[in-house]
């Protein structure tokens, strides 16, 4: 179970520097290997970042960090954004040094709070097959839409 409560934390643009220290963690990403693993995400990009995601989301993103409250510390984020054909993709990224102590569950369960407080009706995720949070997004509602040979299409309807 995790340590403490988390809290859903607007990051500051000198924040960003957890974000990059997930993307670019081999183990954190590890679910990301289908899609190429690590992300470098140098410090000249974050400003365009921060501005897209958090200064002008215009409806169709929402991010924010995971932070304990006992301990102060980031734990991982949440966000969603709209895609192409106007569908909301989840993404909850736990920081692996976190992972095992109940964040994944919690930050899912905040993720759609916030997706439904915004107007969300359904969320999807698009997940490697062999991405063991599967069974998480399964055991909170979501529902296996499609079985391709490398993915799995998971969505929940939050209007219920």
């Amino acid at each position: 179970m995790s340590t403490g409560k988390l809290t859903l934390y607007t990051p500051t643009l000198d924040d960003l520097w957890f974000r990059q220290r997930m993307l670019e963690d081999e183990e954190t990403m590890s679910y990301n290997r289908a899609w190429g693993g690590t992300i470098p995400w140098p410090r000249e990009r974050w400003a365009s970042w921060y501005e897209h995601w958090i200064v002008h989301p215009e409806g169709k993103r929402f991010y924010r960090y995971l932070k304990d409250e006992d301990t102060g510390n980031f734990v991982g984020e949440i966000a969603y954004h709209l895609d192409e054909q106007g569908m909301c993709q989840a993404d909850v990224i736990v920081f692996a040094p976190c992972r095992g102590q109940g964040y994944g569950r919690e930050s899912l369960r905040l993720l759609c709070e916030a997706a439904r407080e915004h107007g969300v009706d359904v969320l999807y995720d698009d997940m490697a097959a062999d991405n063991p949070a599967i069974g998480l997004f399964l055991s909170e509602g979501f529902q296996l839409v499609e079985e391709r040979p490398l993915t799995r299409l998971l969505k929940k309807d939050l209007t219920r």
